[in-house]
C-alpha cells in the first residue's frame, strides 16, 4: 500500500471518529469501532447509522453497554451493522439495521447469533420486501388499514392480461419476485386450496399450478418484524 492510500485511510479514520463523536452517549465506543472496521466507506452513512444507534442504546447504562461490546459476539454484531449499514443509502434501512443491533447489544439474555442471521436475513430485503412482509402478516384481509391504505400503490394487485401494458406486466412480475423471495428466505409461506371431497390439492386450469388460499407469514417473519418493530397489533 502506497503512502497516498495510507494517508487517506487515515483521513477516512478521522472523519469516521468525528462522525461517531457527534453522539452524546455511545459515540466514544463507536468511534473506537469506525477507526478499525469501516475505513474509506459513507461517512455520512455511518453517521446516520451511528445516530440511530444511539437513540436506541440510550437508555443503557454504560457498564452494560462496555459488557456487550467486551463480548466477541456483542463485537461481531456491531461490526456487521457497520458494514451494511455503510451500503445503505435510506433513512428507514439504517434505522432497520440500528433496531437490530441495538435488540442484541441492549439485551443480556440476546442471542447474537440470532441477531447477526436477522441482519443477514435483512441485508437480503430491499425496503419494499419488507413492506410487503407486513402486509402478510395481517391475517384479515380488511386489517391493518392505515399502513395498508399509505402503501395502497405498492400493494395494488396487478393480473396480467393480454391487453396489460408494459408498465403493469412489470409491476406484475415485481410483486411476483417479491412473493417468491420471502417464500425462499422462509419469512412467507403459501397454504394451498384442497378439494373438500378428495382431499386432494386444486389446481389452477391455466396455469397448471396448485391453486394458492393464502400466504401467510411465518415464525421467522414474525422473530423479525418484530425486531424492525413493524408487527400489526393483534
Amino acid at each position: 500500500m502506497n503512502q497516498l492510500d495510507n494517508n487517506t485511510r487515515d483521513l477516512v479514520a478521522s472523519l469516521g471518529r468525528s462522525a461517531a463523536g457527534i453522539v452524546p452517549f455511545a459515540g466514544a465506543f463507536l468511534s473506537e469501532v469506525v477507526s478499525e472496521l469501516i475505513p474509506n466507506q459513507r461517512i455520512d452513512r455511518i453517521a446516520k447509522f451511528c445516530q440511530e444507534l444511539d437513540s436506541r442504546l440510550s437508555s443503557l447504562e454504560e457498564s452494560d453497554l462496555r459488557d456487550s461490546l467486551n463480548n466477541n459476539e456483542g463485537l461481531l454484531l456491531l461490526e456487521d451493522g457497520f458494514h451494511l449499514a455503510a451500503r445503505s443509502s435510506s433513512d428507514a434501512r439504517h434505522a432497520y439495521i440500528a433496531m437490530v443491533v441495538a435488540n442484541g447489544l441492549s439485551d443480556k439474555e440476546a442471542d447474537m447469533e440470532r441477531q447477526r442471521y436477522l441482519l443477514n436475513i435483512l441485508s437480503d430485503l430491499n425496503n419494499e420486501e419488507i413492506l410487503w412482509l407486513r402486509f402478510f402478516a395481517c391475517r384479515t384481509f380488511g386489517g391493518d388499514t392505515e399502513f395498508r391504505n399509505k402503501h395502497k400503490n405498492l400493494f395494488q394487485s396487478v393480473r396480467p392480461n393480454l391487453r396489460s401494458s408494459e408498465e403493469d406486466l412489470d409491476r406484475s412480475g415485481l410483486q411476483a419476485s417479491y412473493k417468491n423471495h420471502l417464500i425462499r428466505l422462509g419469512l412467507v409461506e403459501e397454504k394451498f386450496s384442497f378439494d373438500s371431497k378428495t382431499g386432494l390439492p386444486q389446481y389452477d386450469r391455466l396455469t397448471g399450478k396448485p391453486k394458492i388460499n393464502r400466504t401467510s407469514i411465518t415464525r421467522l417473519g414474525r422473530i423479525l418484524l418484530s425486531n424492525l418493530d413493524l408487527m400489526p397489533a393483534e
